[in-house]
């Protein structure tokens, strides 16, 4: 064996341990923790109030704020990539800014804003309306801390597209409904299927902006990763890891998802080289009947 294929076998056994020990391993110990009392114990965490409150509380906000991003990651993205204004690498910096700060400092603000001695919280409060320890104060926190996941996947994509067919359907007399729903989001659709899947994975994942504002509240604030940390606080160990092994297979949804919405972009991607390549010479589609 030469010494390079022995340094590229080395290295890639270096690498792959190097993930086994930080990624196959902790998630191996995750499952083995919540069995280790056996299936009847594991079952038996769901079988709570708490605890299903948490699973569909994450639901709810999961289920509020993905397709808020949606709606808001494609208009942004829309505008970055579509239209030429002043501001515009302002606004591209607002929406990295949430990849920038970080989770606690994001709910510590909204604190700041809604809170019962925040800027607007008294005038909230005379008005009967709870941000701060409340479900709208996590819906917040969450849509604040995934809104880069679309815009960021949308926006490369449109870029590459370009604005060609945009403007040609404007001069067909196109309305902008039309041109997005014909024109804009077939071309986009697998990256925008990704950015939704990545966001949805971290909106069920988040953590710090959501401990900050929810207020620890037990079947009424708390999500399934702050009912994880109250269950491993108190030494309830399996149904702490029987709750994060809930995580841990949206983590492999998600990762198998990924790699699948990968293989269908590498194949169509495929089927337009090998069709531009026949169109530019027709002796590779076959010979003439």
């Amino acid at each position: 064996m030469s010494d390079s294929r022995r340094a590229r076998v080395l290295l890639t056994g270096a690498a792959l341990a190097f993930l086994a020990l930080l990624l196959l391993v902790p998630l191996a110990a995750v499952f083995s923790e919540a069995l280790r009392k056996g299936w009847a114990t594991f079952f038996a965490t769901f079988d709570n109030y708490d605890a299903q409150y948490a699973i569909l509380l994450t639901l709810l906000v999961a289920g509020i704020s993905v397709p808020l991003n949606l709606v808001f990651g494609l208009a942004a993205a829309w505008a970055v990539t579509k239209h030429d204004f002043p501001g515009k690498s302002i606004l591209v910096t607002l929406i990295d800014l949430p990849f920038s700060v970080s989770p606690v400092v994001s709910g510590l603000i909204l604190v700041l804003v809604f809170g019962v001695n925040g800027w607007l919280g008294p005038y909230l409060h005379g008005a009967g309306i709870q941000i701060i320890f409340a479900v709208p104060g996590i819906v917040l926190a969450t849509v604040f801390v995934t809104f880069p996941f679309v815009a960021r996947e949308l926006i490369p994509a449109m870029e590459a597209t370009g604005r060609e067919e945009e403007q040609a359907a404007v001069m067909l007399g196109a309305s902008g409904w039309q041109i997005l729903r014909r024109i804009t989001l077939p071309n986009v659709r697998w990256a925008l299927l990704y950015g939704v899947l990545l966001c949805n994975a971290r909106a069920m994942g988040e953590f710090g902006a959501v401990s900050v504002v929810s207020g620890h509240i037990r079947g009424e604030t708390n999500t399934v990763p702050l009912h994880v940390e109250i269950l491993y606080n108190e030494y309830n160990f399996v149904a702490a890891f029987a709750m994060a092994s809930l995580l841990a297979l949206l983590a492999l949804l998600t990762l198998v998802a990924k790699t699948a919405l990968e293989w269908r972009i590498q194949h169509m991607e495929k089927q337009v080289v090998t069709e531009r390549t026949r169109h530019r010479d027709p002796a590779l589609s076959g010979p003439v009947k």
